[in-house]
C-alpha cells in the first residue's frame, strides 16, 4: 500500500473517531410517544383516519425494570412518582375530554402518580416542561383521580403507555397495569 493511500485511510479513521466522540451516549430510558386514536400517525399516513388531528398524545421516557423490585421498593407507596424517567411525562389533549371521570380542557399537562398497593392516584398538573417530579407543586394540580390497578401474570420490562382501541390510557410496568377511561368531546 502506498503512503498516500495509508494517509487517506488514517485521516478518514481520525475523522470518524472525532464524529463518534461527539455523538451522545444512547439514553437508557428512551423517549416514547403514543397517540389516541391508537396508531394515529400510521392511520393518517395511510389515509385511514376519520379525524384531521389526534385526540391525545402522551410523551414519556421508558425506564427499564432491570431486575429491580419496583412498586413498594424502588417506587415507594404513597410517594410521588414522575411516571417515567428524565423529563416529566406529558399528556396533551387536542380536544376537550373526560379523563378518569374529570373534565379536562384541550391543552398540555404533566402526568404524575402516587402508587399504592391496590390503587394509583394520578395527578394532572399544569406545570409542563419540567424535569421529573423535582419541581412539583401541588398548587399547580388541575385534579387528582384514583384508579384501581391490575396485577399482571408476567412482568413488563419497560414502562409502557398507550391508548387502547377504546382510547383509554393504559399504563403498565413490572407486574402492574392501570387503565384510565377517557372520552373525547369529538368522539361522543
Amino acid at each position: 500500500m502506498n503512503v498516500r493511500k495509508l494517509c487517506l485511510i488514517l485521516g478518514f479513521c481520525i475523522v470518524l473517531g472525532v464524529v463518534n466522540a461527539q455523538m451522545p451516549v444512547p439514553d437508557k430510558s428512551p423517549m416514547d410517544m403514543s397517540y389516541a386514536p391508537h396508531n394515529y400517525p400510521i392511520l393518517k399516513f395511510q389515509g385511514k383516519t376519520t379525524t384531521t388531528k389526534p385526540l391525545a398524545r402522551v410523551i414519556y421516557s421508558r425506564p427499564q425494570k432491570n431486575g429491580r423490585m419496583l412498586f413498594g421498593k424502588e417506587l415507594k407507596y404513597g410517594i410521588l412518582w414522575r411516571m417515567g424517567a428524565n423529563e416529566s411525562t406529558e399528556i396533551e389533549f387536542f380536544t376537550d375530554a373526560v379523563f378518569g371521570g374529570k373534565k379536562v380542557s384541550k391543552g398540555r399537562y404533566t402526568l404524575l402518580c402516587i402508587p399504592n398497593p391496590n390503587t394509583w392516584t394520578l395527578i394532572l398538573n399544569k406545570d409542563t416542561d419540567s424535569w421529573g417530579g423535582f419541581s412539583y407543586k401541588q398548587s399547580n394540580d388541575l385534579f387528582r383521580i384514583t384508579i384501581p390497578i391490575l396485577l399482571l401474570k408476567y412482568p413488563i420490562e419497560y414502562l409502557s403507555m398507550y391508548f387502547n382501541a377504546a382510547n383509554d390510557l393504559v399504563i403498565a410496568w413490572d407486574g402492574v397495569q392501570a387503565t384510565v377511561p377517557i372520552t373525547f368531546s369529538s368522539s361522543r
